[in-house]
């Protein structure tokens, strides 16, 4: 009779025989924003965008050695998880700065690329006002893993020595049914609040509703007047018990943050993880939404941006661009594309836009093409608005035009302080003469970064003949000071992302919607 293969092999054997688990990660359908023509089409509205979680979430791909699927690149989020060191306000009656930049695009000499950055105003971690703030975690089954769990426990230990006894923080968990592990407790009693977190376990499933709605019910008993008043939700996403549609869960938080109290999302986990719903529920909770893919991202995120994570000073901004016809031929706004709005919605103060956290700076880019250039995308139309013919009709009334006439663009900008139901307005013209020669540090750096992300959706503006050596040209001579590191990791994951271009399709993912 033949000998028995000892337990390790069999269990060796048994291990590679199995399937791998199912990648069901999910992640919202993009569709990248097109070329315009200024004839046709000359405004251009949106909502910022201050989340960081698509560049996280990216860079762990990345690290583990694979391309992410193109919906998991977000071009906005990569290009604001870094400080461009925009100029910040004289005085908080405004909330923010905004600064512009035109340069020649780096990948296309006959285009123009047109950088818009807002820097809000900064507030000293011990000026913050008082926090009034529930931690609702996510403990069921899917979350027992090494970069979960455990991760969100480390992640949360670096918040409680920032945490000051006027504040109040709360712990809600949830599972197959939610539950209340810490009443709200003074942020001074960071060893209760270590031991509620040391404790916690993962099992069961998901009722990622009913935590929600315990969460909000414990920061209305916990409610500060004047104060921060947020819930920060950590999981994975992977909601698959009662209020578990998305629609739904969106509806539920929209309706409460009309009470004050806001809603962020820290995503954790690969496999399962459910970036789309964890970036709308963000988005409609007026939060802001990161990704945790390491304790250093942790303290990025909940130590050093504190104030910008926890304390809004604008809220519903809204960013609308009129291009001139006679200066401007076509223009293409890089990312944002689920923060699209229509041009109505700029100047109605009841549709929700997003916020803006101490601290915090936003980026836009929009590369344009000037008439005359030769760099057109797009053929004219040859009849109704925008075709040629109705261009030489109104060119007598147009050569009577003045003033406006050296102007490329208009730019809107609308936000409403706290507390505040009617918006404000600033309006910024930017001039032709303003071209510069060569982009700056700031706007080369900006440029790898879009160029990054469009050629990891596929390189369908950047180009090949671009390509990864421009990116990674261009990063490593706008590194700047990069006291953080950051612009240095950014270079490694360009070079990364190069070296594995052309290993294959990534494999199964889903997409919402689809």
């Amino acid at each position: 009779m033949a000998a028995s293969a000892p337990a390790s092999q069999i269990e060796t054997y048994f291990l590679q025989q199995a399937p791998a688990a199912a990648n069901t990660e999910n992640y919202e359908k993009i569709a990248a924003n097109p070329i315009h023509r200024v004839a046709e089409q000359p405004v251009s509205t949106f909502s910022i965008d201050v989340d960081t979680g698509s560049y996280a979430n990216v860079r762990r791909m990345l690290a583990a050695g694979e391309l992410p699927p193109k919906d998991a690149v977000r071009v906005e989020e990569l290009l604001n998880y870094f400080d461009y060191g925009y100029p910040k306000p004289a005085s908080k009656d405004t909330p923010f700065q905004v600064t512009t930049e035109l340069a020649p695009a780096p990948w296309n000499a006959k285009h123009v690329l047109m950088q818009i950055g807002i820097q809000g105003y900064d507030v000293d971690k011990a000026e913050l006002p008082p926090a009034n703030l529930v931690l609702l975690i996510d403990t069921s089954g899917s979350m027992d893993e090494p970069d979960k769990l455990p991760l969100l426990k480390k992640a949360f230990a670096q918040l409680v020595p920032q945490l000051r006894a006027k504040d109040r923080i709360s712990i809600v968990t949830y599972a197959g049914s939610a539950g209340l592990v810490l009443p709200p407790t003074p942020g001074d009693r960071g060893g209760e609040i270590l031991a509620a977190l040391d404790n916690l376990a993962a099992g069961g499933s998901t009722n990622g509703g009913e935590g929600i709605q315990l969460a909000y019910a414990v920061a209305r008993q916990a409610f500060v007047d004047g104060g921060i008043n947020r819930v920060l939700l950590a999981t994975d996403g992977d909601f698959n018990v009662g209020t578990a549609n998305q629609e739904a869960l969106e509806t539920l938080v929209a309706d409460q943050r009309k009470s004050g109290i806001a809603l962020s999302t820290l995503g954790f986990g690969t496999g399962n993880y459910n970036d789309a719903m964890a970036e709308q529920l963000a988005d409609v909770g007026n939060g802001n939404h990161a990704y945790i893919d390491s304790a250093l991202e942790a303290r990025k995120v909940l130590v050093e941006e504190l104030g910008s994570t926890l304390l809004t000073i604008a809220g519903d901004v809204k960013v609308q661009v009129e291009f001139n016809p006679a200066v401007v031929a076509e223009y293409r706004l890089i990312g944002y594309e689920n923060r699209m709005l229509k041009r109505e919605d700029f100047n109605n103060d009841k549709v929700d836009a997003g916020e803006i956290g101490a601290g915090h700076d936003v980026t836009a880019l929009y590369e344009v093409t000037l008439v005359g250039s030769g760099g057109e995308s797009v053929d004219p139309l040859r009849y109704g608005k925008g075709s040629e013919a109705a261009a030489d009709a109104k060119a007598p009334r147009a050569a009577a035009g003045d003033a406006k006439s050296g102007e490329l663009a208009l730019l809107r900008l609308r936000y409403k302080r706290p507390g505040e139901n009617d918006s404000r307005l600033i309006e910024t013209p930017l001039l032709r003469k303003d071209i510069a020669g060569e982009p700056s540090e700031r706007l080369r750096f900006a440029a790898s970064v879009a160029a990054f992300g469009d050629l990891l959706r596929g390189g369908t503006y950047v180009g090949q003949d671009f390509g990864w050596n421009g990116v990674i040209g261009l990063a490593r001579g706008a590194r700047g000071d990069d006291r953080s590191g950051y612009r240095g990791e950014f270079l490694q994951l360009a070079q990364t992302a190069s070296s594995l271009q052309a290993s294959g399709p990534v494999k199964g993912v889903a997409v919402a919607g689809e």
